[in-house]
């Protein structure tokens, strides 16, 4: 009897102590995770990496967690998504991506773990 895979999680933040603690938290629950510290390296890994969830901050320079996360989605359609910003303005803005068509869901940092964990297992079960 084979042991399943751990689900895969891809974690973007161009903070990496965020990014870090991230994964440390969700290892410790589980997952297979694996740290990237922007938005055009998110998509490159995920590319390569196949995760089942991406998990991004939504303000990174260069290409942020939104366009992140369409490129990702369109790459991987079963991949989830769940992005998260300390920024009040990017609420606008996954608004407007959901207008546009994407359903991405989207927690306001800080994010108390037990909060993470409990979207997350949502997320895997849809």
């Amino acid at each position: 009897m084979s042991i399943p895979p751990k689900p895969r999680i891809l974690v973007a933040d161009d903070q990496r102590l965020v990014a870090d603690m991230l994964v440390m938290i969700l290892q410790l629950h589980g997952y297979e995770t694996m740290a990237v510290y922007g938005g055009r390296l998110a998509v490159e890994k995920a590319r390569q990496w196949r995760p089942g969830l991406f998990l991004s901050d939504v303000s990174m320079p260069e290409v942020d967690g939104i366009q992140a996360a369409i490129e990702i989605h369109a790459m991987l359609p079963e991949c989830g998504i769940l992005l998260f910003s300390g920024d009040p303005s990017c609420v606008d803005l996954v608004q407007e991506a959901r207008l546009r068509g994407h359903s991405f869901e989207f927690l306001e940092k800080p994010i108390p773990s037990t909060a993470l964990l409990k979207r997350i297992r949502r997320l895997r079960a849809a």
